[in-house]
């Protein structure tokens, strides 16, 4: 075992001396379920999207850098690249075809990705499932096998997720400066959604939560210093022993977001749950032995 505080790190994350267990197998494949399952759903709709609405690019992303996005619009280019990733995600999850076809994968998504949102709205559900596909493209080619694959994948994502969240403290921090948490800034965003819910169903009425906000800057202040604090320890999601309790802040945090600014993170959230709670323990005590076909398929 390595001693310094990478290595330590490292080890939190990957646990390499420890031997992978059938719960834990069973657990990375539902887990691989979840990211084919959201992966086919998103570059679907994203193709449907494309195809009805995508007039012109309003803002270049990633690849929309170097390309023009907008050749995509027509011809049901977005569905055929859709019905593409559908196929391949499959051979994927059953380990059919060359260890590379995740990176294909990966390569589709994002370009389905940029293709959909040159309109301008950057979700954030959708780029933690990428960033997961990322994690299967480079475990599947370069960590494949029930040994290694399983621990660098989900190892991986909880690495990016501590580090999103801690960048995210950081990046208002550089953004804004320190007065990023002052409670009118939370009136101007209660204030933004409203519009949007009230074009969306006619008529908006604030809750509990909201009139608590909008009567006082003080618990408006407290509400935004409170989500601020839980992105900051994000990163202690990269220690086993502190994985489940700070994971469960940053729960708590989303439902505060939905609650107060009516924005969700559906995927993302159920992401944390399967990756912030040790489920393989629970597996483990009800499967000893790992079915035949499962090996084949991890």
């Amino acid at each position: 075992m390595n001693d310094s505080w990478h290595g330590r790190i490292g080890h939190n994350l990957f646990e390499p001396d420890r031997n992978i267990t059938t719960g834990e197998l069973i657990f990375f494949k539902l887990f691989e379920l979840f990211v084919a399952y959201y992966t086919i759903r998103f570059v679907w709709e994203w193709a449907i999207y494309t195809q009805l609405r995508n007039v012109e690019v309003v803002l270049p992303l990633g690849l929309a850098n170097y390309m023009d996005a907008s050749l995509f619009f027509d011809h049901h280019i977005a569905p055929a690249l859709a019905a593409v990733v559908t196929f391949l995600v499959v051979l994927c999850f059953f380990r059919l075809g060359p260890k590379w076809l995740y990176m294909v994968v990966l390569f589709l998504f994002h370009l389905l990705y940029v293709i959909r949102f040159s309109q301008g709205e950057i979700p954030h559900s959708q780029n933690l499932i990428g960033m997961s596909v990322l994690c299967f493209a480079v475990g599947a080619w370069f960590f494949s096998g029930k040994d290694r694959m399983p621990r660098f994948v989900l190892g991986s994502v909880i690495f990016f997720i501590g580090l999103g969240y801690t960048a995210a403290f950081f990046s208002k921090l550089i953004g804004t400066g320190i007065h990023w948490f002052d409670g009118r800034h939370l009136w101007l965003w209660i204030s933004e959604k409203s519009v949007d819910i009230l074009s969306r169903d006619g008529f908006y009425q604030p809750n509990f939560l909201q009139q608590l906000a909008l009567n006082s800057t003080a618990v408006a202040s407290v509400i935004l210093l409170i989500g601020w604090f839980t992105e900051l320890i994000g990163f202690t999601m990269w220690w086993k022993k502190l994985r489940p309790y700070t994971t469960t802040l940053l729960i708590l945090m989303h439902f505060g977001i939905t609650m107060v600014m009516n924005i969700r993170f559906d995927a993302f959230v159920i992401q944390l749950i399967l990756v912030g709670y040790p489920w393989y323990l629970l597996l483990d005590r009800f499967i000893k032995v790992p079915p035949p076909w499962l090996k084949k398929i991890v």
